[in-house]
């Protein structure tokens, strides 16, 4: 029997958080998983511990990559359940205000050695976690007109530069 690597614990890890915070699971039930994932020494000791979970969506998880330049990305385009952004220089414009989110939760997670970041979310959507390692971060949350919206979490780190969020207008 194949050993636990900590790749598949942490993707195992992170399952058990999306399938709570969609409703999946109750927090009882993610405690008891948590730990059998946390303490498994062997695969089949993983398996049965995501056992009834929905299968994972292919092309949930995206990267774009550059060594330097712009990244962007504007107007209607699918953003994946976890997009990941890495960019050692350059300037990265992220615009999801009408972009195609079929997903309650979205995960950003910015890699980015120096330049600017700048994410706009739809109007609706809620912004968590803000994990990131930025010394100038721009935010200001906005009262919720409509709930419903997808929830937009950002981490990452950067090594100089600023993020800015901002709630698109329409």
């Amino acid at each position: 029997m194949p050993l636990v690597g900590e790749e598949d614990r942490d993707t195992a890890v992170q399952r058990l958080q999306d399938a709570y915070a969609e409703g999946i699971i109750s927090h009882e039930e993610l405690d008891e998983r948590l730990h059998r994932v946390l303490t498994a020494e062997l695969q089949s000791e993983l398996v049965s511990a995501l056992a009834l979970l929905p299968a994972e969506h292919p092309g949930t998880t995206s990267t774009i990559a550059v060594a330097g330049g712009r990244i962007q990305r504007r107007g209607v385009w699918r953003v994946p359940r976890i997009l990941k952004v890495e960019s050692a220089f350059g300037r990265v414009r992220l615009d999801l205000s009408r972009a195609v989110i079929e997903h309650p939760i979205v995960d950003i997670e910015l890699q980015l050695g120096t330049g600017r970041a700048k994410i706009t979310v739809p109007r609706e959507a809620v912004v968590e976690g803000l994990q990131t390692g930025w010394k100038d971060l721009r935010y200001k949350a906005r009262p919720l007109t409509r709930p419903g919206g997808p929830k937009i979490r950002i981490s990452g780190t950067m090594g100089f530069g600023r993020l800015k969020i901002r709630h698109a207008r329409r």
